[in-house]
């Protein structure tokens, strides 16, 4: 049976602290995602540049979600056990030497060291301690809540990639680095001020916490320990359903704008297909938040996990720009299902290791985000063309929808 117990009524204040949290953790994920996901922007210059292979130049994206792998599951016990602040401190401070070291690259090593090491321990700390304290202090929106923090990947996937490319077009690639490390520093470090892990620590309880019985888990002390959810399967199929979203996600993310160039779309319209991904995720996540506090989290991705496949079949024969700006529309809007990970696992399991065990089922997301461009990238240098990296996305969502139907909340 799921965790959680049936909401009655909603009595809240007015103003509620946990706002705050939304608000800086917004601003945190909009700028240290939208960086991370300007990669494919800077992709063409350094190829042009040192005269490197696609698999190998993208290979440093995916060694980043690798080590992420890892990184974030660190990150979520020690927000567990010290809270967000000192760990926004702390990424923002290591994001920004990362893109800064990234404008001194020259070789291969460096390339990886720099964006594959430091770059992703930096987004590591960030991401993982915010999404986590969004869910502690909500009970009753969570999945809302966590929409509405998570419009920042749109916001930030529409604004940095453009940032991105202005500046390397005014100035070059090198400078572009600079300017987004100094703005990862600034905004992740002040905003990471105003965080608190739970409200218990303020005195407060969960919005929305006594609309629920007094053995729903939004208590501290309440859920699943580590050892309890890893014994269980459905911690498990959670963690391979969102691999199979991670994988097409990331692989379209990296590789569709160069892909778009190849078919003689210029540069600035080919990269307006990501800013369009990232502007339709917005409205996407918005939508699917308030849809699964509704309808449920399990079918809310059946769901977007369907129409997302169908928009990788239509990628298969989009040659034109319309083609392309159409598939965008649809595949920024479903990929939004992702904000479901963290309401998933607290309705799961509770919140008593709430950000270990969202580590744990992040680092499936993670993981397909390292297999799926390193493979497009690697199908590309060998057959010359996308058309069977994509298809192969488009397989490994049709498993996702299968895996999302086993998701269910009585498994063991």
């Amino acid at each position: 049976m799921p965790i959680e117990a049936p909401l009655a009524a909603e009595k809240n204040p007015k103003f509620f602290y946990g706002y705050v949290i939304v608000i800086a953790a917004f601003l945190v994920i909009a700028v240290q995602m939208g960086s991370l996901n300007s990669f494919g922007v800077f992709l063409e210059p350094v190829l042009d540049e040192f005269g490197w292979t696609r698999a190998m130049t993208s290979g440093a994206f995916s060694l980043a979600y690798i080590l992420m792998i890892f990184f974030q599951l660190v990150a979520g016990r020690l927000n567990d056990r010290l809270g967000p602040r000192r760990l926004l401190t702390f990424s923002g401070i290591v994001s920004g030497a990362g893109y800064a070291l990234m404008s001194q690259v020259n070789t291969g090593w460096q390339l990886y060291l720099f964006y594959g090491v430091i770059v992703s321990l930096g987004f590591s700390a960030s991401f993982i301690p915010l999404i986590s304290t969004v869910t502690r202090w909500f009970v009753r929106r969570r999945s809302t809540m966590t929409g509405i923090v998570l419009t920042s990947i749109g916001v930030g996937t529409m604004l940095m990639p453009v940032l991105a490319g202005w500046l390397i077009t005014s100035y070059d690639w090198r400078t572009s680095f600079v300017g987004i490390g100094a703005l990862a520093l600034a905004v992740t470090v002040m905003a990471g001020q105003f965080l608190k892990r739970d409200p218990q620590s303020m005195g407060l309880s969960p919005y929305g916490a006594d609309a629920v019985t007094h053995n729903a888990p939004h208590q501290v002390d309440k859920g699943f320990t580590v050892a309890e959810a890893i014994r269980t399967r459905r911690l498990w199929i959670l963690a391979a359903t969102f691999f199979c979203l991670g994988f097409p996600v990331y692989a379209i993310l990296v590789h569709i704008v160069i892909y778009a160039t190849g078919l003689g779309i210029p540069d600035i319209r080919a990269v307006s297909i990501v800013s369009i991904i990232g502007g339709l995720n917005i409205a996407g996540r918005l939508f699917m938040g308030n849809t699964a506090d509704r309808i449920g989290n399990r079918q809310t991705m059946m769901a977007s996990m369907g129409v997302m496949l169908a928009s990788l079949i239509w990628l298969q024969f989009a040659n034109q720009l319309w083609m392309l700006y159409l598939f965008a529309v649809v595949f920024g809007f479903t990929y939004s299902v992702t904000l479901l990970e963290s309401p998933m696992v607290a309705e799961l399991f509770g919140i008593k290791a709430h950000g270990t065990l969202l580590g744990v089922v992040d680092g499936g997301l993670t993981l397909g985000g390292v297999v799926g461009p390193v493979l497009a990238g690697y199908i590309y240098d060998v057959t010359g063309s996308y058309q069977i990296g994509f298809m192969a996305c488009a397989v490994v969502a049709a498993l996702g929808l299968v895996l999302a139907w086993l998701t269910r909340s009585n498994g063991k």
